[in-house]
C-alpha cells in the first residue's frame, strides 16, 4: 500500500526495477496503489529530504550503496520511498513483511544478493525492503547486519515505532535514518487533486464537494493513504447514485443522450462511504480553539464525561494528538498543581506516549490522562504564584539580593562579605534556618498560596510552619 508520496500527474514512468512495488499499475489496484509516484521530483510532502545532494537523492539519482531507516507515522510516505527507489535504480528490488518474514527469508535473500554481485556477466545490486521493521526480533535484526555491513544488499526498512526502542544499536549505527512527518492539509488537498484528475486515478470523473473534502481532511490526518482509500469508497458510491439519477431521469422525461455532468462526492456520500459521521470541528478556525477550551474548562471542572467526549471530537477530527498532549500537560500544572503533584507527571507521560506509539494506540494514553485530570483534586495556586511573583518583577520590585546569599567561590568574594554569614541549611535539625531570602522590597511577600484541596492541603501546613521559622528571625 502506498503510504504518503504521490506523483504528478501525466508524468513519464521511468525505468523500473524488480519486485512486487513496481507492478502496480494494472486497473484493479487501490487508488493510493495508482497514484504511486514514479521519481523524486513527483513527490509532494517530506519537502526535508528532497534538497539537492540530500542521502535520500544520493541514493536514488547517485545509485550510491546506502541503508535507509524510514521512520514516521503511518501514511507519511515510508512505502513509497521504497517504491521509488525500485522504479528508479538498476537495482534488484526484493520486498519482505516483518510480519511474516523470518530469518531464514532474511538469509536467503542476503545469500541471493551475493550471488549478483559476483555474476561474471555483470553483478546486480539488491535492494532489500522490510516493512514494519520493529516487528523482526532481535535475532532477525542480527540476521541483516552481515548484509548491511558488507554493502551485499542496500536496505530500506520502514518502522512507525521509536528506533531508538524497537532496532537493534547494530543495525541502527550502519543505517541512515530518515524522519518523516505527517502531510499537511494542504499536501492531502493536493493529492486528492490529482487522484481526482489524473488519468490512472479518477480521470476527471468526479467532483469533491467543499464540506466533503473538509471532512475528508479531517479524517485522513495527515495520512495520505487513508485520504485516497476514502476517496476511492466514496467515488464508488457517489457513481452508484449518479447512475441511478441519470436512468431515472431518462425513464421519467426522455433526456437526450447528452453526456452527464460529472457524479459528485459530497458529505452524505462521503459519510456512507466511510460510515463516520462528520464531526462539526475545523482545526483551522474558531472550533478548533471552542473544542480545546472545552476540553480543558471540563477538565477544570472535575467533569470527567464531557472531557472524554471532547477528547473523543478531537481525536476523531483528526487533531494533532500532540496539541492535545501539550493542552493537558499545561492544564496539570495551572488547575491542579499541588492538588495532585502526580497530575504532571501523568500528562507528560501521555505526552511522551504520543510521541512513542503514535494513534491510533496513544488515544487510549490520552483518555488515561484526561481521566487523571479531570478527577484529580484542583488548585490554580501555583500559576497565581508565579503569576504574581511576574508582575512585582515586571513592576521595579527586584532588589539587590542579600549579601550572604550571593556567589563566595571567586576571587575575592569574601572581600566584599559575599556569603560571609550564610548559614546551611542542613545544619539545622529543621532543616530550615531562620535567614533572609527575598531582596529587601518584597521581604515577607505570600507569593504562594495553597488551597486545603487534595494534596495541597499537607504543603499548607508546611508552607505556614516554614514561613513562621523564617520570619521568626525578626
Amino acid at each position: 500500500m502506498s503510504e504518503g508520496l504521490f506523483d504528478l500527474p501525466g508524468a513519464p514512468a521511468p525505468a523500473r526495477g524488480g519486485g512486487s512495488l513496481a507492478d502496480v499499475d494494472h486497473t484493479a489496484a487501490p487508488l493510493a496503489v495508482r497514484m504511486r509516484p514514479r521519481s523524486l521530483d513527483e513527490l509532494v510532502g517530506q519537502q526535508h529530504l528532497l534538497a539537492p545532494g540530500s542521502p535520500l537523492r544520493r541514493l536514488v539519482e547517485g545509485d550510491q550503496p546506502m541503508s535507509l531507516l524510514l521512520w514516521g507515522p503511518p501514511g507519511t510516505g515510508k512505502t513509497t520511498i521504497a517504491a521509488v527507489v525500485s522504479h528508479q535504480t538498476n537495482r534488484k528490488f526484493v520486498e519482505l513483511s516483518a510480519v511474516t518474514a523470518g530469518v531464514k527469508d532474511v538469509r536467503q535473500v542476503i545469500d541471493g544478493a551475493r550471488r549478483d554481485l559476483s555474476r561474471a556477466s555483470g553483478a546486480v545490486e539488491t535492494v532489500l525492503f522490510i516493512d514494519e521493521v520493529h516487528r523482526f526480533t532481535k535475532a532477525q535484526q542480527d540476521a541483516l547486519l552481515p548484509g548491511v555491513e558488507n554493502r551485499w544488499v542496500t536496505l530500506v526498512a520502514a518502522t512507525t515505532e521509536n528506533p531508538f526502542f524497537s532496532v537493534i544499536s547494530p543495525l541502527l549505527s550502519r543505517s541512515l535514518l530518515l524522519t518523516l512527518e505527517s502531510l499537511t492539509d494542504d499536501d492531502i488537498s493536493l493529492l486528492l487533486d490529482r487522484a481526482l484528475s489524473d488519468e490512472r486515478g479518477l480521470n476527471d470523473d468526479f467532483e469533491l464537494a467543499p464540506d466533503a473534502r473538509d471532512h475528508l481532511l479531517r479524517m485522513a490526518g495527515g495520512d495520505a493513504r487513508r485520504a485516497l482509500t476514502y476517496l476511492e469508497a466514496a467515488a464508488g458510491g457517489a457513481r452508484a447514485k449518479h447512475e441511478q439519477a441519470v436512468k431515472y431521469e431518462q425513464a421519467t422525461d426522455g433526456t437526450s443522450d447528452e453526456a452527464p455532468e460529472r457524479a459528485v462526492i459530497d458529505l452524505v456520500t462521503l459519510e456512507t462511504a466511510v460510515d463516520r459521521a462528520a464531526v462539526r470541528y475545523d482545526r483551522a478556525g474558531d472550533q478548533h480553539y471552542d473544542v480545546a477550551s472545552a476540553l480543558i474548562k471540563s477538565i477544570r471542572g472535575s467533569d470527567v464525561d464531557a472531557s472524554m467526549h471532547y477528547l473523543a471530537r478531537m481525536i476523531e477530527a483528526g487533531e494533532d494528538p500532540r496539541f492535545i498532549a501539550r493542552r493537558l500537560v499545561i492544564s496539570a500544572s495551572e488547575d491542579i498543581g499541588m492538588g495532585d503533584p502526580t497530575a504532571l507527571g501523568v500528562a507528560v507521560a501521555a505526552a511522551d506516549a504520543v510521541q512513542l506509539i503514535g494513534m491510533p494506540e496513544a488515544r487510549i494514553n490520552l483518555a488515561q490522562a484526561v481521566v487523571a485530570l479531570a478527577l484529580a483534586p484542583k488548585s490554580n495556586a501555583v500559576i497565581m504564584a508565579v503569576d504574581a511573583a511576574i508582575a512585582d518583577v515586571k513592576a521595579g520590585k527586584v532588589g539587590p539580593v542579600p549579601p550572604h546569599l550571593r556567589d563566595a567561590h571567586y576571587s575575592g568574594a569574601k572581600k566584599l562579605g559575599h556569603g560571609s554569614s550564610y548559614e546551611y541549611s542542613h545544619n539545622d535539625p529543621r532543616g530550615v534556618v531562620p535567614q533572609q531570602y527575598a531582596p529587601d522590597v518584597i521581604d515577607g511577600t505570600d507569593y504562594y498560596n495553597p488551597t486545603r484541596r487534595g494534596g495541597e492541603a499537607a504543603y499548607a501546613d508546611r508552607v505556614a510552619a516554614i514561613r513562621k521559622i523564617l520570619r521568626d528571625r525578626k
